[in-house]
């Protein structure tokens, strides 16, 4: 059974705060109830509403979004919404029935090339999944079903999925200006009807493989723990921006070298060597003041 954890994010409005969640709640559905009435087809709504101050709660993906009164401060009380949030997700509670009514969601979905010339990246609205997911083929993807549809299509090669984007990766048979508009009218299509992107409790998605990730750090030493916040803060975004993504594989302390690996549309990369000697290689020596040497990259 997965284990659901709650953490708090501040908005804008200082009367609302998103108590995000490391699943899926809805799937890409949201719905707004502003009293306990209008919660019918949401119990954990419902379970909400009983907290006096509660004024609105609104649910989108896998965050739950509640506007207070003015009656409390949220320092005062959103630990202990977020504990019951969490509580009630985790003893089987549920988020939305069944009978509740649907609304088309808007969604818009826009293609953008990589420095890759054979991997396409299809940026969404909405967000997607809670953390990366590869598919190599489409035995990889049994526990992803937009994957399992879009390896139907005779040209796709590899998939990547992150965030709010997929990477498509295709094989030189056919060219983007033949598929691209196919590939985004199936991508925003399938969100918009609200389908499962990856199977709720997959073991890409679940708490236990993120634990896992944890410990893996934890057992690390000091300098492979430097070189992968680094990756995590400066490099992963700027990758993710082109449609890839990066991960730390090991660091050798007699050679100082670095092996990362390589996802989306950095894996093969014609571009790629060049980021990782100019880029990465060169910030890792300065930053870490000569414990690296050489940065390796594997393709995943």
């Amino acid at each position: 059974m997965k284990k659901y954890t709650i953490n708090t994010q501040q908005t804008s409005n200082p009367a609302i705060i998103k108590f995000e969640a490391n699943e899926f709640l809805t799937q890409h559905q949201s719905f707004e109830f502003k009293n306990i009435d209008e919660a019918k087809s949401s119990p954990l709504a419902q379970q909400l509403f009983y907290l006096p101050f509660v004024k609105t709660v609104f649910l989108s993906g896998n965050f739950v979004a509640v506007e207070r009164f003015n009656i409390v401060e949220w320092p005062e009380v959103q630990e202990e919404v977020a504990s019951q949030i969490e509580n009630f997700l985790n003893t089987g509670g549920t988020v939305i029935t069944e009978d509740a009514p649907k609304k088309k969601v808007a969604v818009t979905v826009y293609a953008e090339s990589t420095p890759n010339p054979s991997v396409m990246k299809f940026v969404a609205n909405k967000r997607l999944v809670t953390i990366p997911a590869e598919f190599k083929n489409i035995d990889d993807a049994k526990e992803a079903p937009m994957a399992m549809e879009l390896f139907r299509f005779p040209f796709v090669k590899e998939i990547f999925i992150d965030e709010n984007y997929v990477s498509i990766s295709k094989y030189d048979m056919a060219d983007w200006n033949e598929i691209t508009l196919e590939l985004r009218e199936f991508i925003r299509n399938y969100i918009e009807e609200g389908k499962e992107i990856i199977v709720a409790g997959a073991k890409m998605n679940t708490t236990a493989a993120q634990e896992a990730k944890q410990q893996e750090f934890d057992a690390l030493d000091d300098t492979s723990k430097e070189i992968v916040n680094i990756l995590e803060e400066y490099v992963k975004p700027a990758v993710a921006s082109d449609g890839g993504n990066i991960q730390f594989q090991s660091y050798d302390h007699d050679s100082k070298t670095v092996k990362v690996i390589l996802q989306g549309a950095c894996s093969g990369c014609p571009s790629s060597t060049f980021t990782l000697k100019n880029g990465i290689e060169n910030m890792l020596k300065e930053m870490l003041n000569g414990k690296v040497q050489h940065v390796e990259a594997i393709n995943g």
